[in-house]
Parts: structure tokens; C-alpha cells; sequence
């Protein structure tokens, strides 16, 4: 009995630590236009983004309001950074998830730029002559 008392203790102990580490490794934003994430485009609103101690190369966006959620994956960034933004680039009317950087809760994050992010940037440089983009940042919660 003792020892079935010990088991239950662990994992109690060891659910409890994955739920507080969770909350520490998430982040709220309030993005006021709608954005491309892995290919998919997420409209405005408030999101919650979780990296997972299991899988620390995954991210996991959310918008509650909508009930939309959306995997990701994600390179360390080795940026020191201060900041606690959400990193956009933007191509005329089109925002693309760059980074994330909030040195509170432990996520310098970079997104991997996609196919359709390329394309985007190609068809801005034949129309503008450049291939620059606008990087916009939103305030983490």
C-alpha cells in the first residue's frame, strides 16, 4: 500500500510540475489582423501560444474566442532579447509569424519562413523592385 501511495505521489507530483511549467512557457497576444501561420491563415484576435517540455521544437497557437488551434514548429532563437513580442513580416496586406520573443517566460522562438512566404516575397520584389519586408511587432501579455 505504501508503495502504491509513493507511485500516486509522483505522478501527482510530476502532473502538477508539467501543468506549472506549461503556464510558464505560454504566452497571450492580442493580434489585431489576421496572419499566416505553417501555411494556414488565423484571423485577428486573442491568442495563446504554448511550447510543450516534450516537444520543445513545437508550438501550439490558440484563439479560445474562435476555438481554432494550430501546431507549429520552431527554432531556438539564440537572441538574448529583452523584448516580449510577436515578430510579424509583412508583405502588403499579408502578415506572416516570424519569431517570438519573450524573455519572461523562456520562448526566443524563430518560425521556419514557408514556401508560401517565399512566394509572397518573390511577387513583392518584381512589384516593388525589392525584396524588403516590414517587420511588425505585438506586445506580449
Amino acid at each position: 500500500m505504501k508503495r502504491f501511495t509513493m507511485i500516486l505521489s509522483a505522478l501527482a507530483l510530476f502532473v502538477s510540475f508539467g501543468n506549472a511549467w506549461a503556464q510558464d512557457h505560454a504566452v497571450k497576444a492580442n493580434v489585431p489582423f489576421h496572419f499566416t501561420v505553417s501555411g494556414k491563415t488565423l484571423p485577428s484576435g486573442t491568442y495563446t501560444i504554448t511550447s510543450d517540455i516534450a516537444s520543445p521544437n513545437v508550438i501550439v497557437i490558440r484563439n479560445g474566442e474562435q476555438h481554432l488551434a494550430i501546431m507549429s514548429t520552431v527554432y531556438t532563437d539564440d537572441q538574448n532579447s529583452k523584448k516580449n513580442v510577436l515578430v510579424f513580416h509583412r508583405y502588403g496586406d499579408q502578415y506572416f509569424l516570424s519569431e517570438i520573443l519573450c524573455s519572461s517566460s523562456g520562448m526566443n522562438l524563430e518560425l521556419p519562413t514557408t514556401k508560401q512566404e517565399k512566394k509572397v516575397q518573390q511577387q513583392e520584389a518584381r512589384l516593388h523592385g525589392n525584396d524588403q519586408n516590414d517587420q511588425i511587432l505585438v506586445a506580449l501579455k
